[in-house]
């Protein structure tokens, strides 16, 4: 499976928006600079009227600001000069069509775009250094919790397989004890035996031998699915022992080994193919007409699959005498 490195976008994501944040601030910095203002009149929660030079205008203006009212008492008034002024300080806009005019930060509450880029920015790189440390922990411990997971399935997967044939032909052996394989289609007591060995012919002669690689395989990954069961949850793989991590450790590289194997061999597809195949059968009624229909093209196909699952095992040869 392709790794997709989602929060690497998302961190990336974050810190664009956060060096646009960082440009807008300065550009914003740029057309600003700071200067002293005088305080005529102040309230309790910041209101005030300050007065400052305009060098653009060449002369003193006034206006309405918010101060800001956590200040030291010593530069308010009456404290901080005897004409019962204050002292505060501001930004005063050098361009554009407000240039002179001050840049009141209390003024309202709307963010601007400077601070959404730069709120977002930090959610985000903050969700993509969170999200991304926790998807690499079991990385860093070792263990995949997915090849486990991709383990199970071909587990489940072989296994299926292995069952449906074996089921399969159990059928048409219990079958073969009961009924004779008729000379016609049309016979209705060998019908049950003739549905049963069509099933087998439609999974394909290659079915019998993916079969058994679902049976083999299936008894190779059980130790090691049992050894990395606690890889299958980080916090499984947390709370166990020592000795237990390393055996998982150990089980999930064999398990990522024999995945490989499979994969590359198109197991899985095949196992797949060969259960649906096998279950083409269950709709009984439609497989028995398809069945009487190939038997009556191929009757002898039929006789020879009966004899070989039918044939009996053949004693060892005794010592000559």
């Amino acid at each position: 499976m392709r790794h997709v490195p989602f929060f690497r976008w998302v961190l990336t994501l974050g810190f664009v928006l956060f060096a646009c944040a960082v440009g807008l601030y300065a550009i914003q910095t740029a057309e600003t600079r700071q200067i002293d203002l005088t305080v005529l009149d102040e309230k309790p929660d910041g209101s005030c009227k300050v007065r400052w030079t305009d060098p653009y205008q060449k002369r003193a203006r006034e206006a309405s600001y918010h101060c800001d009212p956590g200040r030291s008492d010593l530069l308010k008034a009456p404290e901080y000069d005897s004409h019962g002024h204050g002292w505060e300080t501001g930004f005063m806009f050098t361009q554009g069509p407000q240039r002179g005019n001050l840049e009141d930060l209390g003024s309202g509450d709307d963010l601007s775009g400077a601070d959404l880029f730069l709120v977002f920015g930090t959610l985000l790189i903050a969700f993509g250094l969170v999200g991304g440390n926790l998807r690499a922990l079991p990385r860093i411990l070792g263990v995949r919790a997915d090849v486990v997971r991709r383990a199970n399935k071909l587990s489940e997967a072989a296994k299926s397989a292995a069952e449906d044939y074996e089921r399969a032909v159990a059928a048409a052996e219990e079958a073969g004890r009961h009924d004779v394989l008729p000379h016609d289609a049309d016979s209705g007591p060998g019908s049950r035996l003739i549905t049963s060995l069509w099933v087998l012919r439609e999974a394909g002669p290659h079915a019998r031998e993916t079969a058994a690689l679902g049976r083999r395989l299936t008894d190779r990954l059980h130790t090691p699915l049992n050894d990395a069961a606690p890889a299958a949850r980080l916090r499984n793989m947390l709370q166990a022992g020592p000795t237990a991590r390393q055996n998982a450790t150990q089980a999930v590289a064999e398990l990522r080994v024999l995945l490989a194997d499979a994969e590359h061999n198109g197991l899985p597809e095949r196992f797949a193919q060969v259960s649906i195949d096998l279950l083409r059968g269950q709709d009984t009624d439609r497989a028995a007409i398809a069945a009487a229909a190939d038997f009556t093209t191929d009757p002898v196909a039929y006789r020879h699959l009966l004899a070989r699952l039918t044939r009996p095992a053949i004693p060892p040869k005794t010592a000559a005498r």
